[in-house]
């Protein structure tokens, strides 16, 4: 069997790292796996079903009647729950901000884990997320740190969402990034951080190919 590559790409909110990343896993032919698409999904569930979300029993609560599917169509990841396709329904600031709380339990967390190493051990991978170096793939073939600064993660996410006819504001969007920043970095449970022997890659200022040259050139450089 040929030996899988594993690539984990880790980073805050907006840092650009599943654009980035899924570019990566094409260029290579590997499989790309957008684990914050899998915790968005247990946000949504979480939403509609009114819990609190900060609270780990009635989140762990949800799980056992949670039917999570990930299915690629036409190269593309797809999240499903309970059979309905909510790829599109996951990608809000509501849902974002719902991913960033439910994230933080062990509970979820751990509902997760198993779900997304199986896909490294059968696949070369590129995944991205806050805790892949750090947790998921600590044996990772190339681990990145994908960061930006706050102000340009913002602006991207704030075009991002206007694109798409969401009425929004930039200071809202800034805020939103600065509130998951310290969600993600301040939880008990594998918080956001750089792995011990990931490399850094910052896009501050980069244009998206740009970004994607300085990734690649990375990632390369350390398959060598």
């Amino acid at each position: 069997m040929e030996k899988t590559v594993s690539i984990a790409i880790d980073g805050p909110s907006g840092a650009g790292k599943s654009t980035l990343a899924r570019r990566l896993a094409a260029q290579h032919g590997w499989l790309y796996v957008d684990t914050g698409a899998m915790y968005r999904t247990v946000g949504l569930q979480a939403v509609r079903a009114g819990a609190d979300m900060d609270s780990e029993q009635a989140v762990a609560a949800l799980l056992p009647g949670l039917s999570l599917g990930l299915r690629y169509v036409d190269g593309a990841q797809h999240m499903f729950l309970n059979g309905e396709d909510v790829s599109g329904l996951i990608r809000t600031e509501q849902i974002s901000m719902a991913a960033s709380r439910v994230s933080a339990h062990p509970t979820v967390r751990a509902y997760l884990l198993e779900t997304q190493r199986a896909f490294a051990r059968e696949h070369s991978v590129v995944m991205d997320g806050r805790d892949i170096g750090t947790v998921v793939l600590p044996n990772a073939s190339v681990k990145i740190f994908l960061t930006a600064a706050a102000e340009e993660r913002a602006q991207r996410r704030y075009a991002e969402l206007t694109a798409r006819g969401e009425r929004v504001t930039y200071d809202a969007v800034l805020a939103d990034v600065k509130r998951r920043d310290a969600n993600d970095t301040g939880r008990a449970a594998a918080p956001l951080r750089a792995a011990a022997d990931a490399v850094t890659v910052d896009t501050t200022g980069l244009a998206l190919e740009d970004a994607f040259c300085l990734l690649s050139k990375t990632v390369q450089s350390r398959l060598a």
